[in-house]
């Protein structure tokens, strides 16, 4: 049995749909903190938080392989992480998959630190393991596009940065690969998009699909951080994006790496197609 962490959420469910094209839903389990809001996912679901060791001991009961996806709960995953894997050592579950973050033994960025420690902690526990090391999301950049048509410029602290992100649905079938497979023990994978670009070539495809002319606008990290509190987004997380988008603009989420379009047997998806995918709502 395959089982799933954090299934009700965004690469959670697009993961549980891309399993769902290979494994039959009687061999999958959505793990999940709100039972009631996994009914139409269509594989069976328990309760399960990474707070509460013990309703994870109950969830991972026949549970063979793990997909164990990062909590959204930066600042809070070392301990919830740490939980997640010594319950599924007691289950005896085989095999874990982690969703990581790309170079995360070198990235500067911030969020790179809990991750390394999940690593460590998986490395120990005695459990085979594939380390997937995400790249950045391509919809935490084109999830901007309504704000920027709105305010008539795209606007970040990123630079001339090259951004090799990818999308939820290319990741997510990247993670149903490896999980339905066995050739991937003992692996980390840095999973990047195949082709980097900039926020000014974002913007400029923006342009290209709207018709409208909307420039790229690069700000200091403060300014930046504080128009995204101005927004409504919690101050830390405000700060974090501006931050992240600095690290961006030395590199920092940007790979020529093809392992992913490898697992997937297919180029990622370009930038203009998930483009035009937020555009359409």
């Amino acid at each position: 049995m395959i089982a799933v962490t954090g299934a009700t959420g965004q690469l959670g469910r697009l993961t549980v749909k891309a399993l769902l094209a290979k494994a039959p839903a009687d061999q999958l389990v959505a793990l999940v903190r709100s039972p009631d809001k996994a009914g139409d996912l269509g594989i069976a679901d328990r309760a399960a938080d990474y707070t509460k060791p013990e309703t994870l001991d109950a969830a991972l009961t026949g549970v063979e392989a793990l997909l164990l996806i990062s909590s959204n709960e930066i600042g809070q995953r070392k301990l919830q992480h740490r939980n997640a894997i010594d319950a599924a050592k007691r289950a005896g579950v085989k095999r874990i998959v982690y969703t990581s973050l790309l170079h995360a033994d070198t990235s500067p960025l911030s969020l790179a630190p809990e991750h390394m420690d999940t690593e460590a902690a998986l490395k120990a526990s005695g459990i085979s393991y594939t380390i997937l090391r995400n790249g950045w999301y391509t919809e935490n950049y084109t999830g901007s596009i309504p704000g920027a048509l709105a305010g008539g410029a795209f606007i970040g602290s990123a630079g001339e940065g090259r951004i090799s992100s990818a999308t939820r649905a290319d990741l997510a079938e990247a993670a149903a690969v490896v999980l339905t497979a066995n050739s991937h023990d003992g692996k980390t994978y840095e999973l990047a998009g195949d082709t980097s670009y900039s926020l000014a070539d974002l913007a400029a495809e923006l342009s290209r699909q709207t018709g409208r002319t909307l420039p790229y606008v690069n700000l200091p990290e403060a300014e930046y951080a504080k128009i995204l509190a101005g927004l409504g987004l919690p101050t830390d997380l405000a700060n974090g994006l501006a931050a992240w988008d600095v690290c961006a603009s030395q590199g920092a989420l940007c790979s020529e790496d093809k392992t992913l379009s490898r697992l997937l047997g297919r180029p990622t998806t370009p930038l203009h197609e998930a483009v035009a995918t937020a555009l359409k709502g």
